[in-house]
């Protein structure tokens, strides 16, 4: 069965954030991400974590002004020394979280930049973070984003994934495979997460369409759940889907596809 990491920014969204993890304990999960925690006290977020006995499995790189439209900074000629100074950030955060995987997001690509610049900025940024996490015991991590969801996001398939990781030359840099984003923009996602395994870290999931709880839409959970155990994939799969009616009322699937 795989290990299921409870999203506490779409999950249990009707409380408090800090609240959020003695619900998903209750819930019965063991680890948890969020998309970030910048704006909490890092201890605060420890205690919870040790509290209820959860694993911070992952949260995200800072990615510039999210309340303001941008999706990360990753691919910005012009934001290098914001992003870098991020980078430092995370790694305090996740240090003290005992999270030992952090996800960068591309961002949209900047209008007005020709696209091999912000290819290769893309690739510093992400050999710099790349160096910084691995000497501090952290994996690195990319995600590709579907366009619809988002227009204009640089980064938006697997493959295009694998060609930037070859580009950056880290063996320290690896795919969130979300399988969301990848069915909206690719399907093919049996053969895909067998092809690209060596390279994913980390997966997540939400149906389509809809983006809400497994068994909600046209992907055919119960089959790929039991491929990807016998795929030899044993990572955690974060739960990133927004609850159709509830999130303790939806949580059925777990069981019900599973079993």
């Amino acid at each position: 069965m795989p290990k299921f990491a409870a999203n506490l920014t779409m999950l249990f969204n009707e409380i408090d954030f800090l609240d959020r993890f003695e619900a998903a304990a209750e819930a019965g999960f063991k680890g948890v991400e969020y998309l970030f925690p910048y704006a909490f006290d890092r201890n605060a977020l420890a205690e919870r974590l040790d509290r209820f006995g959860l694993t911070q499995v992952l949260h995200n790189l800072p990615a510039g002004n999210w309340e303001g439209g941008e999706r990360g900074i990753a691919c910005h000629p012009e934001r290098v020394g914001e992003f870098q100074e991020g980078v430092g950030r995370a790694i305090e955060y996740a240090t003290t979280l005992g999270c030992k995987q952090l996800n960068c997001l591309a961002g949209i690509a900047p209008a007005g930049v020709a696209e091999d610049k912000v290819r290769a900025t893309f690739i510093d940024n992400l050999g710099f973070a790349a160096r910084k996490l691995e000497a501090a015991g952290i994996r690195l991590l990319i995600e590709p984003i579907n366009t619809y969801d988002i227009p204009g996001f640089y980064l938006s398939r697997t493959a295009q994934a694998v060609d930037i990781i070859e580009a950056v030359g880290s063996d320290n840099l690896y795919v969130q495979y979300d399988i969301y984003h990848a069915q909206r923009m690719e399907g093919e996602l049996a053969n895909t997460i067998v092809k690209y395994l060596p390279r994913i870290a980390h997966m997540q999931l939400a149906d389509n369409p809809g983006r809400n709880e497994p068994g909600t839409g046209e992907i055919n959970f119960a089959w790929l759940f039991r491929h990807i155990d016998n795929s030899g994939y044993d990572g955690w799969i974060g739960c990133e889907y927004k609850p159709a009616a509830g999130t303790r009322e939806g949580l059925g699937w777990i069981e019900a596809l599973t079993a």
